[in-house]
């Protein structure tokens, strides 16, 4: 995906640049070097959680790999155009490579946000492992279509159209489909920088 690329491409520059090794990368984000070869040459997209630790690794916000301009002003995101951008597509974990949910943002025209708001489409996962992702600061979710399932430290929630919540994410959590059908969620991520 073109829009990948370019993710995987500027999370290189950004280490190089900053003279910063893959193992100094991988130590210092808790990652490892392999997952960060797959992601800087865009062969696997994990869950955000990587890349938000890779992007405090090199002291950037994480909007910093999706921003494709520098709007200082207001950014508006018309609905008709969202769904003919090219989406983002994460995979559920560095191993089994599924992609399973497809990113749209809202926002990545803005310049100097601290919020990434996304159109996330998410596909089942069946007979998946699911990986846990904890990062610093803060989500919310609301369901736009479909049915979706939340894992978040030992509970678990069930979500359907119309449902929101919005949670800590340092606490283990993981987001997928539920009831084995897609489903559309509008996804908002704080990380402080």
């Amino acid at each position: 995906m073109k829009t990948n690329k370019i993710i995987g491409d500027k999370i290189r520059n950004f280490r190089e640049s900053k003279n910063i090794s893959l193992e100094e990368m991988a130590e210092r984000s808790g990652l490892d070097v392999e997952q960060i070869k797959l992601i800087e040459s865009n062969e696997n997209f994990p869950s955000l959680a990587p890349l938000i630790k890779i992007a405090r690794v090199l002291g950037v916000r994480l909007g910093t790999f999706l921003d494709d301009q520098t709007e200082l002003g207001p950014v508006v995101a018309r609905g008709e155009n969202i769904s003919t951008t090219v989406g983002i597509g994460f995979t559920n974990n560095a191993v089994q490579k599924h992609k399973y949910m497809t990113y749209h943002s809202l926002s990545q025209d803005k310049s100097g946000r601290h919020m990434e708001s996304f159109l996330i489409d998410i596909q089942p996962s069946k007979n998946v492992d699911f990986v846990f992702s904890t990062h610093e600061g803060e989500e919310f979710i609301y369901v736009l279509e479909g049915d979706i399932e939340i894992n978040y430290g030992k509970s678990v929630y069930h979500l359907g159209t119309g449902d929101s919540i919005y949670y800590d994410s340092i606490v283990a959590h993981h987001v997928h489909a539920g009831k084995d059908m897609p489903a559309k969620i509008l996804g908002v991520i704080y990380t402080p920088y």
